[in-house]
């Protein structure tokens, strides 16, 4: 039997909020600074807490990772279903594509943990992924239903853009974001122009 993946919580009790959240402060900044390497004794150094403490919360530095994503990730299903509704389905897909490629490379090396946990459902961001990608297959079939995007792009393929992009981002040059480039070229490659031929 598959052990289901722990999701760390933040605690009822005021002392343990405090330092949940001073550690998950301090692996936002660590990430962003270090990427997902990042020491987790530094973490906890700069959390203002002992390492048994960081690891009392976050068991694992996957169980950190995802609970330092966590609200991206929401934000991003939750933005899916309210664009799903909204105008021209082309530039709803095109600007939440825009969104997943910023979230999911909003540090090095998170690319590569979020495809993991898309295929693992041992990995605690195995459910968020699941859902991201659920809202952006919606997302992509009302695109194709009003002809905007051609029809034999899979979800699966859309993901498949999206990851290389978010590399692309992730290993741009220091004050260079290569994506929004990258992502354009590739959207070409999809996007019906005349819907009507």
């Amino acid at each position: 039997m598959e052990k289901t993946p722990y999701i760390a919580q933040r605690p009822k009790r005021a002392d343990g909020r405090r330092n949940y959240d001073a550690i998950l402060g301090a692996a936002r900044k660590a990430f962003a600074a270090s990427g997902s390497d990042a020491s987790l004794e530094d973490i906890a150094g700069q959390a203002g807490v002992a390492i048994g403490t960081l690891y009392r919360h976050f068991p694992t530095r996957a169980s950190l990772v995802e609970a330092a994503t966590r609200d991206g990730l929401d934000t991003l299903v939750a933005a899916a279903r309210e664009r799903a509704t909204d105008g021209d389905p082309l530039d709803a897909l095109v600007h939440w594509m825009t969104s997943a490629v910023a979230h999911i490379s909003t540090f090095r090396g998170l690319v590569g943990i979020l495809t993991e946990s898309m295929y693992d459902e041992g990995t605690p961001s195995h459910v968020a992924c699941t859902a991201m990608h659920g809202c952006g297959a919606d997302l992509l079939a009302a695109a194709q239903e009003a002809g905007r995007v051609r029809a034999d792009l899979t979800p699966d393929e859309l993901f498949d853009l999206l990851t290389a992009a978010g590399w692309v981002r992730e290993n741009s040059a220091p004050g260079r974001d290569a994506s929004t480039r990258v992502l354009e070229l590739m959207l070409e490659g999809v996007v019906v122009r005349d819907p009507g031929r």
